[in-house]
């Protein structure tokens, strides 16, 4: 670009101390500098100080209560805003006029068009989407994007049925599986509770909504899986003392919940995969503990509380090993528990392959990113365009 540095703007789910959300943001970030080793990275975080120290970065207040200028300013200045990856644009949670995450974030990609900045939603992951207010918002705005990329073929069939016909949309995968887990030492992988033998099963629940029925059926299913295969459950927790609490209410519905290893928030990405390859299976909700499992190559279940689960079981041909959330049988769990161990190395291997798939068509998140934005002539028609907005 003439010389000129490179400036992205990150927006997304960060500085809310969600591991997936932070391993999407780490690999990111890692992956461009990998690139482009100058390139000046300003992200839009919850908890700004904390996210600028941690990543080297600059880091504004994601929020319209403070620092609205700056973020103006940092969009204007950009060559791209990055949106994404995760489930951004979704109502499942509470949404009004401009409350709630599908509106926030697509208020943030309005910003950067009235800025005369180009937009990719990045390795993202859609829906659900079921109100008539989060559909009119999507097909207005999505539109306006200069480039999508997401994470499963179902994202991209949802978005061209809400009416997102204009920019090109591209299946890649979740941007974590490029996630470069050699990038630091593993400190806490040598010590803790896992560093003796054991048949260790982790399990990554999460507090949904008002239900609570699904927690005591995990926890008979983890007490049958502990009389009759003689397993210990561990807990881990993916967004900090949210899933912790869950975790202690499955434990308190357990016969043999003294039993089970609570782990402590606080481990990073590169240490929750470390951890995980001292299992022999996963029992997860949250979707980036099966993504990390998959990482760590070992098999998993899924507890099925939003289609982004039952989408990337069926991405890596684990779709026999979903379970809903509003139907959990203990007997299944330990069947299915039973069946990976049956055929270990051939589902080890399906997993390994997948792994692999899925790492290379993550990384084209950051050839597409090239291609679109980040080369010298758009560089050039970036700063004529910028030119002529606000």
């Amino acid at each position: 670009m003439g010389g000129r540095t490179m400036k992205v703007v990150l927006s997304g789910f960060y500085g809310f101390g969600n591991m997936g959300d932070e391993a999407i943001l780490q690999s990111i970030i890692d992956n461009l500098r990998l690139r482009w080793p100058d390139i000046e990275i300003t992200v839009f975080s919850f908890s700004p100080e904390e996210t600028g120290q941690k990543h080297s970065v600059q880091s504004l207040y994601r929020g319209w209560r403070r620092e609205t200028i700056k973020k103006i300013r940092a969009l204007r200045e950009a060559d791209v805003l990055i949106s994404g990856g995760g489930g951004l644009l979704q109502d499942a949670y509470a949404t009004g006029i401009i409350s709630g995450p599908l509106p926030y974030y697509l208020l943030i990609v309005l910003l950067a068009k009235l800025c005369g900045t180009p937009v990719m939603f990045f390795s993202q992951g859609i829906g659900p989407i079921t109100s008539r207010y989060g559909k009119f918002l999507v097909r207005k705005i999505a539109n306006k994007a200069d480039l999508i990329t997401v994470r499963d073929k179902e994202s991209k069939e949802l978005l061209r049925a809400l009416g997102v016909l204009k920019p090109e949309i591209i299946v890649t995968a979740d941007i974590v599986f490029a996630l470069r887990t050699d990038r630091a030492p593993l400190p806490a992988v040598s010590e803790g509770p896992l560093n003796r033998p054991g048949k260790w099963v982790a399990v990554s629940v999460r507090p949904w909504f008002e239900q609570k029925d699904y927690l005591k059926q995990i926890g008979r299913a983890l007490d049958l899986l502990m009389e009759t295969h003689h397993v210990t459950p561990v807990f881990f927790p993916m967004e900090g003392d949210y899933d912790y609490c869950a975790a202690e209410e499955v434990v308190r519905q357990m016969k043999n919940g003294n039993r089970s290893v609570l782990l402590k928030p606080g481990y990073s990405p590169e240490e929750m995969i470390g951890l995980l390859k001292k299992c022999q299976l996963t029992i997860g909700m949250r979707l980036h503990s099966l993504i990390f499992s998959c990482l760590a190559e070992i098999p998993y279940i899924g507890i099925v509380y939003d289609p982004k689960v039952e989408n990337f079981l069926k991405a890596t041909d684990m779709q026999a090993f979903a379970i809903a959330m509003n139907n959990i049988q203990p007997d299944r769990i330990v069947e299915r528990y039973q069946y990976i161990i049956n055929h270990e190395e051939e589902i080890g291997e399906r997993i390994k392959q997948k792994k692999s798939e899925l790492g290379r068509e993550a990384l084209k998140n950051i050839t597409l990113l090239e291609q679109y934005f980040l080369t010298e002539s758009v560089g050039e028609k970036r700063e004529h365009t910028a030119s002529n907005h606000i």
